[in-house]
């Protein structure tokens, strides 16, 4: 026996992993478009062979008859690595798309920052809320008979419901309004 410590194949893939989603996450991180496209290739091929190191040693073919069940790998990660593998693809086309685009547009493709968001923090940052909030405002809007008020919301089940003024209910029968 030499001297030189070799670690198993295992410890290596999971290393090999770690470096690819870092590296990928770091590049997704960033401004450009192209490095971004980098960054989601690479942590892709990360999780991929995450999913391989995490199904097992390697088995013979799955196939009904070939081996023992005990000896056959699980054919489950690698349907699911295919997969995405296929995703992946899907998504790098729609990064190349987006990056081309912004080239084509402004000659580069850095993500700009959206006027917006920059208000809306700055906003946070001072601790301010938008015009439209008054916390003066009465939450209970319904009037004696129990109907909305004009413009008031109310919510059935899950589903938030705006009422908007003008707009009641046509009564059953024709399109036109008239009876049945």
């Amino acid at each position: 026996m030499s001297g030189v410590a070799t670690a198993p194949p295992a410890v290596v893939l999971v290393g090999v992993v770690f470096v690819l989603v870092a590296t990928g996450v770091y590049l997704i991180l960033e401004r450009s478009l192209t490095r971004v496209l980098v960054g989601v290739i690479l942590l892709g091929n990360g999780i991929n062979v995450l999913f391989l190191v995490a199904s097992g040693r390697a088995g013979s073919a799955p196939l009904v008859g070939s081996s023992e069940p005990e000896e056959m790998s699980d054919s489950l990660p690698q349907a699911f690595v295919l997969t995405a593998i296929v995703i992946t693809l899907g998504l790098t086309a729609f990064l190349l798309a987006m990056a081309y685009r912004s080239w084509q547009l402004h000659g580069h493709d850095e993500v700009q920052d959206d006027v917006e968001d920059r208000q809306v923090r700055d906003r946070a940052v001072r601790d301010e809320t938008s015009g439209s909030y008054d916390p003066d405002d009465s939450s209970d809007d319904r009037s004696d008979t129990g109907e909305d008020a004009e413009g008031a919301d109310r919510t059935v089940g899950d589903t938030a419901l705006r009422h908007v003024p003008g707009s009641g209910s046509r009564p059953a029968g024709r399109r036109d309004g008239g009876p049945a």
